[in-house]
């Protein structure tokens, strides 16, 4: 199985306006997945303490930085999210040479997660996932189901300055440095021969399985995947589709030009079908390091019919319990071997209300078309709103400790009136 799924995308000055990084992600999943949208503060461990991750335990760290994650509620990693740093990470499928087939590891949403969890630049990121690719691998189930459906990674990694492409193939991987303009990814390899980091048995890892010759030019893409650099770039394809669509904005990629890309189902771009977008994030952060930054999730499936909502690091930030899915503990079938024995219902009270909402829009055209102005309404005030704060930075930090919430509850009173 191997869905066309998950678009990631960065704009950096001057492709992108003002002094501000635009990050965004689809997060194209099973269309019966849950994405749920969780805070957690920054915390201090102990010498001895592990972290329980999908499938595996490892090795837990002296001190976690605070992060905002978009993630499928099954499982403990993230498709995409933020940190208190503003670093930014989104993940995809990739496929190759290499077979994807192997033991329980660490997952790529699990990466993503520890990726913003210990790392305060979007370099670090990358030497982050690199280490922890190192010691325990990636494989395991990515689906909550027993389809044995499995994949490597590539990553979209940015923070105040620049942005990085990591793409992964077993434990060998290769990154590229993104410093100004714009960038996008999709489930194929797209780093070719501009490699500004790698793992140091890359190459001879690559000669020794006949895919490389150890003398013409080394391309990543060409070496490790089935597809050519013409074939990359060819035309049709999703990947080439977002670049167009942020060539068409270069120069004036904001936050709304950005969801624009993101809604854009003509491309493939907003997926829809058994593959279908169940989330999306935007974020915005300024260069400036005395300014905030603000990370935009929906929390619910399909952009098109969902609203952006703005997340603000503060301190005391609150928990986010109307985008919390029910959690099962130890009960859980995906903690049980063997495992996906069962499918509990895992929505959280946003999409609860939002499924029935969406199937509104889809069956009534007038009365959808009313439901989906006075959303959009919604989402332009608070960006109105978060733009002030962009500007001159928080002021009052404990007007923003429930920003998040106080906009689904938004959400919903716009459900509730319908």
């Amino acid at each position: 199985m191997f869905p066309s799924s998950c678009d990631t995308f960065v704009a950096l000055p001057p492709s992108s306006e003002g002094q501000r990084i635009i990050f965004g992600k689809n997060s194209d999943r099973p269309c019966d997945e849950v994405q749920e949208v969780v805070h957690f503060p920054a915390r201090d461990y102990g010498p001895e303490e592990k972290v329980e991750c999908t499938y595996i335990q490892i090795e837990q760290v002296a001190h976690t930085y605070a992060v905002v994650l978009s993630k499928p509620a099954w499982l403990w990693g993230a498709e995409m999210g933020a940190n208190e740093h503003q670093v930014c990470i989104g993940n995809e499928a990739v496929w190759g040479r290499e077979s994807a087939d192997g033991e329980e590891a660490l997952l790529g949403m699990d990466l993503v997660r520890l990726g913003l969890e210990r790392a305060d630049t979007a370099e670090k990121a990358v030497d982050v996932i690199a280490a922890l690719l190192e010691k325990y691998g990636q494989g395991g189930s990515c689906m909550e189901d027993q389809s044995e459906f499995t994949y490597h990674n590539s990553f979209l990694i940015s923070d105040r300055k620049e942005a990085w492409v990591l793409e992964t193939s077993g434990k060998y991987w290769a990154a590229e440095r993104v410093e100004e303009g714009y960038r996008n990814i999709s489930n194929q390899y797209g780093i070719t021969t501009k490699i500004d980091k790698e793992h140091p048995g890359m190459r001879v890892y690559a000669q020794s399985k006949g895919w490389w010759d150890g003398k013409s030019e080394f391309n990543f893409a060409t070496v490790y995947s089935f597809l050519t650099t013409a074939r990359i770039e060819s035309a049709g394809t999703r990947y080439c589709e977002g670049k167009s669509l942020l060539e068409k904005r270069n120069g004036h990629i904001t936050a709304e030009a950005m969801m624009d890309i993101l809604r854009d189902k003509d491309s493939g771009i907003n997926m829809e079908g058994m593959f279908m977008t169940t989330g999306s994030m935007v974020s915005v952060v300024p260069t400036n390091s005395a300014l905030p930054g603000v990370h935009y999730f929906t929390g619910t499936p399909d952009p098109e019919r969902s609203v952006f909502k703005p997340f603000v690091f503060v301190k005391n930030a609150r928990e986010l319990k109307e985008t919390s899915s029910p959690s099962f503990g130890p009960d859980d079938p995906v903690k049980k071997k063997p495992r996906f024995q069962s499918k509990p219902d895992r929505k959280h009270p946003l999409f609860v209300k939002h499924e029935v909402i969406a199937a509104i829009i889809e069956s009534y055209k007038e009365r959808g078309q009313k439901i989906t102005e006075n959303l959009r309404q919604l989402e332009k005030e608070a960006m109105k709103k978060m733009e002030n704060i962009l500007a001159v930075g928080v002021q009052q930090p404990d007007d923003y400790v429930n920003l998040f919430s106080e906009c689904v509850q938004e959400e919903l009173s716009v459900y509730s009136k319908t």
